[in-house]
């Protein structure tokens, strides 16, 4: 099955050589590119792709909002392309809808690696990304009342233990590792917190990790 991608930057160069890049793959095609995040969204809306791939700053129409957009009218899954020691939106962005994140000096690899799993269902947090994160959130001023703690009472222990570690950007190998079971059980896990606290994906579970109080701002 071929997985269909938009990407968009207003970058030329970035955007061809990203698209370059995903287009020699033998399951993936770039279907069309775009400038902006109205692009983007026009595009989306047009081909109805598997994949955006969105640069969190452009003109016009940034890639949040067009995060927000794709994510609201399609089923089309969306990657932020973003450079972090410059970029403050990024936990905005996973508020918008966004299911991953990449480094705009992302390697080769790595990009294909990710337009594969986020076409798949799964979500995208690196280390790094959970770090990012964790920096932004603990940046805020508390904007509501964290929501009340019992909200993780229908979790079981190990669930618990799953969402902690969710929490601090550990991959299913990783998880495997530290409670010693095998990456088929930890799926099972993280598939059963995400239902029963109605999350869409392992990045609402990062923040859900914090604005409950299972990770500590300061810990």
């Amino acid at each position: 099955m071929t997985i269909h991608v938009v990407v968009a930057d207003d970058q030329e160069l970035v955007r061809s050589g990203f698209a370059m890049i995903l287009d020699a793959q033998p399951d993936i095609e770039v279907v069309a590119e775009a400038a902006n995040g109205e692009e983007a969204v026009e595009a989306v809306r047009r081909l109805h792709p598997d994949v955006a791939l969105l640069d969190i700053r452009m003109p016009h129409t940034d890639g949040i909002t067009a995060c927000r957009t794709i994510t609201t009218e399609s089923t089309c899954r969306t990657v932020m392309l973003t450079t972090f020691d410059s970029d403050a939106y990024v936990f905005d962005a996973l508020h918008a809808g966004a299911s991953g994140f990449l480094l705009k000096d992302v390697r080769r690899d790595d990009l294909v690696h990710a337009v594969r799993v986020v076409a798949a269902g799964e979500s995208l947090v690196a280390p790094s990304v959970a770090r990012r994160l964790i920096a932004e959130y603990t940046s805020r001023p508390p904007a509501a009342p964290a929501p009340p703690s019992g909200r993780l009472d229908v979790l079981t222990a190990r669930e618990r233990e799953t969402l902690l570690l969710l929490g601090r950007g550990l991959s299913n190998a990783e998880i495997a590792a530290e409670l010693t079971v095998s990456e088929h059980t930890v799926k099972t896990h993280v598939g059963h917190v995400l239902a029963k606290l109605g999350l869409r994906d392992r990045i609402q579970a990062v923040i859900c990790a914090y604005e409950t109080g299972l990770i500590a701002v300061n810990g």
